[in-house]
């Protein structure tokens, strides 16, 4: 049965939800953010076989960072005017091919080449299959949510399918066989997208205007904690396989796994955020992420082996609370531009910790992992003072006297791209 739903400033006019194509979705997503995990994990691979600076290495990750999230709303400003469906397959497809050459040169520049080209097929995928994820949805958050967890357990997962595969295929050239997922992936998501046109179409409601002026203080500050957080995170993605395997004497394989653990307690840190937000409050979540992880990266500077996984797991968790709840803070900052702020929250800003990541890695050179560890410290008591100033612009939810419908007839409209 074909019904219109509304809800916030979105119209969807459709069936009910295409779970098949949900999943397909939501597969993709796993598949394309598999490599952007890959990349912090192959790091360790390149110091050790190609004796790459720590600087130089986590130079690869400013460039993975700077081509997917700088260049990530142009392609969005394009899917909003043109149907591109073949930017899906395309985009996952070519950040598995920059991943798989990235090996195959002792070049440090065409290294660093091959992974930029990853950085952009990441861009071109993310905007235009949360587009279609949504449509498919027909606004249902709990698909949407399986999109995004899609991407969580990908990036989870990659630093684990990184070692497994240069375990058995010795050497960086390896890497050429890690490009086969994206491949195959590829090929059935253009195939089924192009054997079938989707049906649902999301477009915004005219004649509605926000009830709300744009606050661009709130903004602003709120751009700020995000940036500060976003450091935290790329410094401690490109670091804390390094720090594992070669500080604490770990090797190669235990590093892996503090990357995956990491990885992994964030993507559900990323979903009970959410639930915590709900009764709890987007900002009170937000602060008490940034002080727990003080107390967590503390711990993993100053914890030995084998129990540093613990901190280590902690700290992603609580760190990862906050990811989503930025984004829809962003958009009721600035009600009359939602896409202006998505894409700011969604990808300028958490770009900056791309940025930074090469001078942590500068500073590994010249003192040790560790004091860049503890470097890190003084980015989260600046985050946390910022977004203890700021304010909610959404007024507080009733509960008991609500009427069933109208907290999500009057709610912003859901974020839709996935943030890593």
């Amino acid at each position: 049965m074909t019904s219109p739903i509304t809800e916030g400033a979105y119209s969807v006019s459709g069936p009910a939800v295409d779970r098949a194509r949900v999943a397909l979705f939501a597969t993709s997503h796993a598949v394309d953010d598999m490599y952007q995990g890959a990349v912090p994990a192959l790091l360790p691979f390149f110091v050790a076989d190609r004796h790459y600076s720590y600087a130089a290495a986590a130079g690869l990750m400013f460039a993975l960072t700077a081509m997917s999230s700088v260049i990530q709303p142009v392609f969005g400003a394009l899917t909003d005017r043109l149907h591109l469906f073949w930017l899906v397959p395309a985009g996952l497809t070519v950040a598995g091919v920059g991943v798989g050459l990235s090996g195959l040169t002792q070049s440090y520049l065409l290294t660093f080449l091959a992974i930029a080209v990853a950085g952009v097929g990441v861009a071109a995928f993310h905007p235009e299959a949360a587009r279609a994820a949504r449509a498919a949805s027909v606004d249902s958050q709990q698909a949407m949510s399986v999109f995004s967890v899609g991407g969580n357990v990908g990036y989870a997962i990659g630093p684990m399918f990184v070692f497994a595969v240069l375990f058995f295929v010795p050497g960086t050239g390896g890497t050429v066989f890690l490009a086969v997922p994206a491949l195959i992936t590829g090929a059935v998501v253009f195939v089924v997208l192009r054997r079938h046109p989707e049906t649902h179409v999301v477009r915004h409601l005219s004649g509605r205007r926000p009830q709300r002026a744009d606050d661009w203080r709130g903004f602003i500050g709120l751009t700020s904690v995000v940036m500060l957080r976003s450091v935290v995170y790329f410094g401690l993605t490109s670091l804390v396989a390094l720090y594992v395997a070669t500080s604490l004497h770990g090797g190669k394989g235990l590093g892996e796994a503090a990357l995956t653990t990491m990885v992994g307690f964030g993507a559900v840190g990323t979903i009970t955020g959410g639930r915590l937000a709900d009764r709890f409050g987007r900002l009170p979540v937000t602060r008490a992420s940034f002080a727990a992880s003080m107390v967590g990266l503390l711990a993993v500077a100053l914890t030995p082996l084998p129990w540093v996984f613990l901190p280590i797991a902690v700290t992603g968790f609580v760190l990862f609370q906050s990811f989503s709840l930025t984004v829809t803070l962003g958009q009721d900052y600035l009600p009359t531009r939602i896409g202006t702020s998505s894409g700011v929250t969604l990808g300028l800003a958490i770009s900056v910790g791309g940025l930074v990541a090469p001078g942590l890695g500068a500073l590994a050179d010249a003192t040790s992992l560790r004091v860049s560890l503890l470097v890190l410290l003084a980015f989260l008591p600046a985050g946390l003072a910022i977004a203890w100033r700021l304010r909610d612009p959404r007024p507080p939810r009733r509960h008991s006297s609500e009427r069933p419908g109208v907290a999500a007839a009057s709610a912003p409209p859901a974020p839709v791209l996935h943030v890593p």
